[in-house]
């Protein structure tokens, strides 16, 4: 006889109660409602499809709006923000059968690639409490990898699934631009942003993205394109396999332990028959400074709504100028006050044209390289971040230093492709090393395909950090 759904949800949320206080990856616990949910889908299982991921509990990251709970995106300006709505992607899982038992903790507006800059406290690794998440979904990501849940759901700008799913030796997927709708996803740039699944595997990651994906005509982004059943689809034979290694993605600065166990995983597709080429991606040096011009001015102008007048929080001042200065510097932190005023200088007038009318040339640029790579491969692999997890406090005073950690990360969100992070092997500290493979636009079956191959011909999936043992 299965397990009822409240026995589930009642094992997660004392999963919760019990690890959460060591990682902080959870700002919300949401008991009475998932009780709620999970109680009617009992009383109506007798008569319903059970679809793979009934009664399933899952996290959010607390920027995607949900009626249930707060969506606080990690910020003194949101703090006892109540969307009156959910996000498509939470009305989909929701007709899923899927229980949300938590808001996920996240970088403040997601800006940023620790959660350390949480309005609402640091998120701790699963697997070394002294060492970041990673961010900007390192609550959604550390739910995951510590068993609170099985399933969640993050958002990528920049890496904030992938590079979280690396620190900490979980699955994370970054869809194609379009593939989920953005409807509900509180904007940080709206021309990156995308929500993305976060599993332990990749058969997990397939299974919540054919739920999460498809047209929304709310969103005028959302592509209209057939939704594959991807999980399905893992269980037919890739045949032969491409793979294109970039060059210039093994250079300088990644952590030889990191080159180590990617140069093993390019062993382990050689293994199973794949042709691996290398292949250049030439503009590559110029990602890091395209994608922090383009997301700080979207940035600029997306949180210009964050005015203590509609919603949010609101500081008392003699004018309406003198509010809104106010209530700005006292509900934003130092990293979304940065990128705004970043953004506002790379938009204003005398630095437009030098500055992001460059920067969406460049993106052009980027793109082709991986549109020409794509002509000669059907993935390329790469690490995913170039170190393992740094420690608490190490990189927060350095933005430069911790916007390069985003290297590897932000192309596919300027191209608009897809990406996928998977473990593929652990520092002698042991740390979990991710490695990530990314397909043409629309790709994510095959992409998914041969992450999959991957997991199956190894065993990085069943070592489990200590918290599991709580």
């Amino acid at each position: 006889m299965s397990t009822s759904v409240l026995t589930s949800v009642e094992q997660a949320l004392q999963r919760i109660d019990a690890v959460n206080p060591k990682c902080n990856a959870m700002l919300e616990i949401l008991g009475d409602s998932a009780r709620l949910h999970a109680k009617a889908l009992d009383e109506a299982a007798a008569n319903s499809t059970r679809l793979p991921l009934f009664g399933q509990p899952i996290a959010i990251k607390d920027n995607i709006c949900t009626i249930d709970g707060r969506t606080t995106c990690g910020s003194k300006f949101l703090t006892d923000y109540r969307s009156p709505y959910d996000a498509t992607a939470i009305e989909r899982l929701k007709a899923a059968g899927m229980i949300i038992v938590g808001k996920a903790n996240l970088d403040e507006f997601a800006m940023g690639g620790s959660t350390e800059n949480s309005a609402f406290g640091v998120t701790r690794n699963p697997w070394d409490a002294e060492r970041v998440a990673g961010g900007s979904s390192g609550g959604s990501i550390a739910a995951v990898a510590s068993g609170m849940v099985d399933y969640a759901l993050g958002s990528e700008t920049g890496g904030s699934v992938r590079q979280p799913a690396s620190f900490c030796g979980v699955s994370g997927l970054k869809p194609s631009y379009g593939r989920v709708s953005r409807y509900g996803l509180v904007a940080f740039a709206s021309s990156l942003d995308q929500i993305g699944p976060i599993a332990r595997d990749v058969a997990g990651l397939a299974r919540l993205l054919s739920v999460i994906a498809g047209h929304d005509p709310r969103d005028s982004t959302s592509v209209n394109a057939p939704v594959p059943d991807y999980e399905s689809m893992l269980a037919v034979d890739a045949g032969p396999i491409r793979i294109g290694v970039a060059r210039e993605y093994f250079s300088e600065g990644l952590h030889p332990e990191t080159r180590a166990a990617v140069e093993a995983a390019i062993d382990v597709y050689r293994k199973l028959g794949a042709d691996v080429r290398e292949i250049a991606l030439p503009h590559s040096r110029y990602v890091v400074p395209c994608y922090y011009v383009i997301c700080t001015a979207e940035a600029s102008s997306n949180l210009a709504r964050f005015d203590g007048v509609r919603y949010g929080a609101r500081a008392e001042a003699n004018d309406y100028i003198g509010m809104y200065a106010a209530s700005r510097a006292a509900g934003f932190g130092a990293e979304v006050r940065r990128r705004i005023m970043l953004g506002t200088y790379v938009l204003s007038a005398g630095y437009h044209d030098a500055y992001y009318l460059k920067a969406l040339k460049v993106r052009t640029l980027i793109k082709r390289d991986f549109e020409r790579a794509f002509e000669s491969c059907d993935v390329i692999l790469s690490p995913t971040t170039p170190t393992p997890a740094f420690k608490i406090g190490e990189k927060i005073d350095n933005p430069l230093e911790m916007y390069l950690a985003d290297i590897y990360n932000c192309a596919a969100n300027l191209a608009g492709i897809c990406g996928v992070s998977v473990p593929c092997g652990f520092t002698a500290a042991g740390l979990p090393i991710g490695l990530q493979l990314m397909g043409p636009a629309m790709g994510e079956a095959r992409l998914l395909q041969i992450a999959h191959r991957y997991q199956q011909a190894t065993d990085h999936l069943t070592r489990r950090p200590a918290i599991y043992s709580v």
